[in-house]
């Protein structure tokens, strides 16, 4: 395995690396040091942990091996004032020239000091999206010598609603270097990342777990949106023929209760919460309670519970919500009685995915990315307009889950025939 002196580092930072106690490049530095070195456009997939910060700081650092000049030479996105300072410290330990100037941008009452910062000089400028843009467009960050373009955390900065001040700053930038690190890939961050990258090398490091752990199989349901999350799961549990009992997990009481509306429209009687917040709607006390019904088919298990759930006996495991914390999700899928008949479906919206990855990587298994049904009614993100000859909205509604054909007579739902043999065969003798 190559050392830190055979990736094109200066001898400072290998000094400096070497004192800090790093022995040896983790996966992502090996793969992409030399190509950040050299120039190259990088989009760099890794897990949390997994070295991507340093392997920037490193390349950006390499690029000053002469006097700076005190014009922002290099300006790297970060999600938070938080990330700000942990980059910022990560420089201050790395690096050796006392002569480079690092600024740091972030929202906090009034803009001034951080401009005044820039004008005294800054080779490096590390920022959240939001104040970065905020400080160009007053005229105080000055982007016309930038050469190298980093986000980072790309993935979770989707998620707060930063693509604007990202695109709008790259544009604002000329020709440079380009480097994107993310947790995960998808293609709504593929979209904002298209107009800057288009010649990026992609460079992905997976990590799972050597041990895996026991788990049901799992199935993960790539949609678009919410109400397709609605419409996935009402086609799944119209049909009474497979899915003939399912805890269906989601994380408040709000999507609790459009999820319980959505199903009750067909189910009726065949639907029920675990300890529901209202008397008046059906409940089950216990899963137990749910498992002994013949009718009930699908129940609700909002948020996460101080019991350990008995889930065993149950066909269907749906995460409608992923849970913040991974191990919740484990505790659920895990496989505890060698049941090999409980199938776990996961609905993940593309935000969801870097959750997904940590999983997967929890639990050394990765989810099988199923096709949605041909029949699923997948609900655009944005409206149409109305026109002048109709102002009906052109969506379907949202739980109608499928056009004309019944969901019973379409059951292309990615399970093997192995399994789906399985399940007639609980079905009929069960």
């Amino acid at each position: 395995m190559a050392g830190f002196d055979k990736l094109k580092l200066n001898k400072q930072l290998i000094r400096s690396v070497t004192e800090l106690g790093y022995d040896t490049p983790k996966e992502v530095q090996q793969k992409t040091l030399t190509r950040i070195i050299g120039g190259q456009d990088i989009i760099a997939i890794a897990p949390e942990g997994f070295g991507k910060t340093t392997t920037y700081v490193l390349g950006t650092l390499n690029r000053f091996n002469y006097a700076p000049e005190g014009v922002p030479k290099v300006l790297i996105l970060v999600p938070e004032k938080e990330d700000v300072l942990a980059v910022m410290e990560l420089f201050d330990r790395l690096n050796k020239n006392t002569a480079i100037s690092i600024v740091g941008l972030y929202v906090t009452p009034g803009t001034e000091a951080q401009m005044d910062a820039l004008a005294d000089g800054a080779d490096i400028v590390v920022a959240t999206p939001d104040r970065a843009r905020a400080i160009y467009l007053k005229l105080a960050l000055n982007l016309n010598k930038v050469d190298l373009f980093i986000v980072d955390d790309a993935d979770r900065m989707l998620k707060k609603g930063m693509q604007l001040p990202i695109t709008e700053l790259a544009n604002s930038i000329g020709k440079c270097q380009h480097l994107v690190f993310t947790d995960v890939m998808h293609s709504k961050l593929e979209k904002v990342l298209e107009p800057f990258m288009k010649l990026a090398a992609t460079i992905e490091v997976e990590a799972l777990e050597e041990t895996p752990l026991a788990v049901h199989q799992q199935l993960l349901y790539n949609v678009p949106n919410f109400a397709t999350k609605l419409n996935l799961l009402n086609l799944f549990m119209y049909d009474d023929e497979v899915f003939t009992k399912a805890a269906v997990f989601v994380n408040n009481q709000a999507t609790a209760e459009k999820v319980f509306q959505s199903l009750n429209r067909r189910m009726n009687e065949a639907i029920g919460y675990l300890n529901p917040a209202f008397f008046d709607v059906k409940g089950f006390k216990t899963t137990a309670e749910f498992k002994a019904e013949t009718e009930a088919r699908a129940l609700i298990i909002v948020g996460e519970t101080e019991e350990t759930l008995n889930l065993s006996g149950i066909p269907f495991l749906v995460h409608f919500d992923l849970p913040q914390e991974k191990e919740t999700y484990i505790s659920r899928v895990i496989n505890t009685t060698g049941d090999d008949e409980t199938i776990a479906l996961t609905f993940a919206t593309d935000l969801d995915l870097s959750l997904v990855k940590k999983i997967e990587q929890a639990t050394g298994k990765k989810m099988q990315p199923a096709a949605l049904p041909d029949d699923l009614v997948i609900v655009n993100d944005v409206k149409p307009k109305p026109t002048k000859q109709s102002t009906k909205s052109a969506e379907p509604e949202v739980g109608s889950a499928f056009h004309e054909k019944k969901a019973s007579n379409n059951k292309n739902y990615n399970f093997s025939s192995g399994q789906k043999a399985k399940m007639n065969m609980k079905k009929k003798h069960g």
